[in-house]
């Protein structure tokens, strides 16, 4: 059985920062399929202004997934502000979603109609021995607790970027976020 990942930074997420993320997913599990998007340049951080920004290119990211068969394992990846972007293009999935995961990192939450029959992961960050929580953190959501980062931006970051270290802070995400990036793939190992 395959399995194809489709992953949608957060917000001001670059297309160099998509390739430093793809290119550490795919060293750390070449048996895996990986399409890494930017964040929609100049969509706000609104779920609205991301959704909107992304519109033009929902049919093309829709087109890759059906190409694979029934039986590929599909992890639809959001982090951050870009959990909006993944929210809409799990609803407007016309195949069976049985063998779909919905993973929204650190970002918005799916509405009943954005899950379809998807398998949903919600995760936030915390810091080791609960030092610090992530930007968007919620306690009823799956935890990712990181050794090297206590703060809210490195925290959020830490849920993309394990090398993410408390350097990162809402003045400069945007250029340290995905610096040295070593991609999470915690969810991918996890059970939904």
């Amino acid at each position: 059985m395959s399995i194809y990942v489709v992953f949608f930074g957060g917000f001001q997420a670059s297309q160099p920062d998509m390739d430093l993320w793809k290119a550490s997913a795919e060293q750390l599990r070449p048996d895996v399929t990986f399409d890494a998007f930017p964040y929609p340049d100049p969509a706000k951080s609104d779920a609205s202004s991301a959704v909107n920004g992304f519109k033009k290119q929902f049919d093309g990211v829709i087109k890759k997934i059906e190409a694979f068969g029934a039986d590929t394992t599909i992890f639809i990846v959001g982090h951050s502000s870009g959990c909006a972007i993944a929210n809409e293009l799990n609803s407007r999935l016309k195949r069976d979603h049985s063998h779909i995961t919905l993973v929204d990192l650190d970002g918005f939450a799916p509405s009943a109609d954005q899950i379809k029959k998807s398998s949903v992961q919600g995760w936030s960050a915390e810091g080791d021995h609960g030092k610090g929580q992530s930007y968007n953190w919620a306690k009823e959501r799956i935890k990712y607790i990181s050794a090297s980062a206590t703060k809210r931006w490195s925290l959020h970051f830490s849920l993309v970027n394990t090398a993410a270290t408390d350097a990162i802070t809402e003045h400069n995400y945007a250029k340290k976020g995905y610096a040295g990036c070593i991609a999470n793939l915690c969810w991918l190992s996890k059970k939904a």
